[in-house]
């Protein structure tokens, strides 16, 4: 369908043509196409490339050695700036009651779309909240959690650096350990497509897709990333260096990157055509 090409174009940045082969090669199915396309070498890019947005806002708040961090949705930005709303956000009343009292006071729908809380036994939580309206609250919020078996000394200006660095980076997972073994699979499938489509045998094609595989895991496991604020090191060499400076070992526990309307496609009104219509020439 029509449809399914425009959304397989937002989300590859493939030409209309590629994406209507690409969905005919594979019966229809969407991920499959995206593959295929990438294989191709017309995709770019694994993530989905296509906007995703919702209103609202994400909070976040440590207590100690816990922290939770929440995001709750409206309809329309203008809302995320009332005060009623932000509240609500930031409330620690029944959240059912919560919620029903916000929309009858403010009049429009809004939910509490996922949560998620982190806690150390011995170390530091740090957050850090991107666009913030108010303290805690924003359209981007990171808590992660840092163990240490030493000292703390430093490890809050440390942690706060590391949280920075997630919204900036947007790791998909702390390590190779913890990262989602069916997405590393799917890469490893598309490098080794990729990578039969250059002719080579297969004893390099082997090579070229260990080396590739290097890479995937540069981008998505945090502490391989390079760390975005000196530009050159790598983040696991940060948190060893913090660890000595605490006179112990320092460990990334987990981390949780919430940003607002991730994952959510919303409706996009044509303006132009409700005024067509509204003068009755559409």
């Amino acid at each position: 369908t029509a449809a399914l090409v425009k959304e397989l174009r937002e989300k590859t940045g493939a030409g209309m043509m590629d994406c209507k082969k690409a969905l005919a090669e594979n019966n229809g199915d969407l991920e499959a196409a995206v593959d295929w396309l990438r294989t191709k070498g017309l995709a770019a890019a694994a993530k989905k490339a296509g906007r995703v947005a919702a209103e609202g806002l994400v909070g976040v708040v440590i207590d100690g050695n816990k922290g939770a961090v929440c995001e709750v949705n409206a309809e329309t930005d203008f809302v995320a700036r009332n005060e009623g709303f932000q509240d609500l956000v930031e409330s620690g009343r029944t959240v059912e009651e919560e919620v029903t009292h916000a929309i009858a006071t403010i009049g429009e729908n809004m939910s509490i779309r996922r949560n998620a809380a982190l806690s150390v036994s011995k170390g530091v939580l740090a957050h850090y909240v991107h666009n913030a309206l108010k303290p805690g609250l924003g359209k981007i919020a990171v808590l992660v959690a840092l163990e240490s078996d030493g000292g703390t000394d430093g490890l809050e200006e440390v942690g706060k650096q590391l949280a920075m660095h997630i919204a900036a980076a947007r790791p998909q997972s702390v390590s190779r350990d913890d990262l989602d073994q069916s997405s590393v699979e799917r890469e490893r499938q598309v490098l080794i497509e990729q990578a039969r489509e250059s002719g080579r045998p297969e004893n390099i094609i082997e090579k070229m897709v260990e080396g590739r595989l290097r890479k995937f895991y540069e981008e998505v496991c945090l502490l391989e990333q390079t760390f975005v604020i000196d530009g050159e090191s790598k983040v696991e060499t940060i948190v060893e260096n913090a660890g000595k400076a605490a006179g112990g070992t320092v460990k990334v526990t987990d981390f949780k990157l919430f940003v607002l309307g991730e994952g959510i496609e919303k409706k996009e009104d044509d303006f132009a055509a409700e005024v067509a219509a509204a003068a009755g020439t559409a």
